[in-house]
């Protein structure tokens, strides 16, 4: 990580959605032990816990080995997720819960990200304070094109940014490189001239540097990097708000 980290700004900036400026899939324990807990009643002898535990040691491994094409299927992932985590239960012992039950918990944890999904405090203005200081601004971000564009119109995000990039509208996302090249070509910038900002070290920090580009990770919880790490961004910040000089 740099020591000195800049404090002019760049020419562009290429910034994700998906908790960094909105808080969307961060904490999936957190939601999903609320979730489960809303259908405790239907688990039998079994209790949420275990079905929260059960659902996120298997969304842990489905995620660990999933393509690229299922971040466009994220619904249907999750009822592959939860049906792998009722099996896993029937598996060790645990009556078994219903196909049905699955899809409904499945479909309740979809609602649930969006009923809790908001815009990170000072995120819209920092980023209308880069826009006022001349900085050349594109959202790039991974998904599919329905749930995404309904998120920049519900969050007020698409006149802020001079370009949209969507994984689902383009056919390419992060962290290949044409995802970046696209947008700065989009921008009228260079590598050198470019700041990438996200939660996603690969995505964001990873890729980005090998292209040449100042890769700033934003780690909203504080959690520092994982112990194991040797991504170094050239950055950390808490809040877009720390970017402003």
């Amino acid at each position: 990580m740099a020591s000195n980290p800049m404090t002019q700004l760049p020419r562009a900036m290429l910034i994700d959605m998906d908790d960094t400026i909105l808080s969307a899939y961060g904490r999936p324990e957190i939601a999903w032990h609320k979730v489960t807990a809303e259908f405790a009643g239907e688990f039998g002898s079994t209790t949420s816990q275990q079905v929260a535990a059960a659902v996120l040691a298997s969304a842990r491994e489905f995620w660990g080995k999933a393509g690229a094409e299922w971040r466009l299927k994220l619904e249907e992932a999750r009822h592959i997720v939860v049906g792998n985590g009722f099996a896993a239960l029937a598996a060790s012992g645990h009556a078994p819960l219903s196909q049905d039950l699955a899809k409904r918990l499945a479909d309740r944890f979809s609602t649930f990200r969006e009923e809790e999904m908001f815009v990170f405090p000072g995120a819209h203005d920092a980023i209308d304070a880069l826009k006022a200081h001349g900085v050349k601004l594109a959202l790039v971000t991974n998904g599919a094109s329905g749930p995404q564009r309904a998120k920049v119109e519900r969050f007020a995000l698409a006149h802020r940014f001079d370009h949209i990039q969507i994984e689902g509208e383009h056919g390419f996302g992060k962290p290949e490189e044409r995802a970046y090249l696209h947008a700065m070509e989009a921008l009228g910038v260079t590598a050198p001239e470019t700041w990438m900002i996200g939660d996603n070290l690969e995505w964001e920090v990873v890729a980005p540097q090998r292209l040449g580009i100042y890769a700033i990770w934003i780690d909203v919880h504080g959690d520092g990097l994982p112990q194991d790490s040797t991504v170094r961004p050239d950055r950390i910040i808490r809040s877009l708000t720390e970017l402003l000089p």
